[in-house]
């Protein structure tokens, strides 16, 4: 099974997602959206939507599967170094599986070859109480060269609804009006509450 090796990629400093500020279309939801309680932000990388959620009163953790990582993470933000833990979504910590009232999604499963979306999906029941809310930036189309496969990976809208059907429900959904100047048009803001 595909699978990259996020580790060795923050080890040779090649973390090529991280753009050194989170998510426009992330930043300017929770502006909007007085949410509150557990976040957990899945894939954390370097931790800047993890700030971000703190920032906004939430209590958020960030989790990724590469030390370096979270490493790097903690030395970016000292004073939340304890809200990083290096773990493995696809089989999350026991005191963080139906812990969390939120999950900010944000590049974590654009990375993930689709043969682990599904995977993804039962990290996110896992980790997601009945009744809260995933809200991610997804990265429908990204931009890619001929002949490249990813990541990210191509990801389309009717995927992204099949893959939460039937325990979600769309609470919103649209293209943001703010991104990065490489993802301009291509993600897409959608907000799924679970419900079974």
């Amino acid at each position: 099974m595909p699978r990259m090796n996020w580790e060795e990629n923050y080890q040779k400093g090649e973390a090529f997602w991280n753009k050194g500020a989170p998510s426009p279309p992330m930043k300017q939801y929770l502006e909007r959206h007085a949410v509150r309680g557990r976040a957990l932000v899945p894939g954390c990388g370097h931790g800047h939507e993890v700030a971000l959620a703190v920032e906004h009163g939430l209590e958020a953790t960030g989790l990724d599967i590469a030390p370096t990582g979270v490493a790097e993470a903690r030395a970016l933000y000292p004073k939340l170094a304890e809200r990083f833990v290096v773990g493995d979504l696809f089989n999350p910590p026991e005191e963080m599986r139906g812990a969390f009232d939120l999950v900010l999604e944000h590049t974590c499963m654009s990375g993930l070859h689709p043969t682990l979306r599904a995977d993804y999906r039962r990290g996110i029941d896992l980790t997601l109480r009945r009744g809260g809310l995933l809200i991610g930036v997804w990265f429908i189309e990204p931009e890619l060269d001929p002949g490249e496969e990813g990541p990210p990976f191509p990801f389309s809208v009717p995927d992204l609804t099949a893959l939460f059907a039937p325990s979600y429900e769309i609470m919103e959904d649209y293209v943001p009006d703010v991104a990065f100047p490489s993802r301009v048009s291509r993600e897409r803001v959608r907000v799924l509450r679970r419900v079974a």
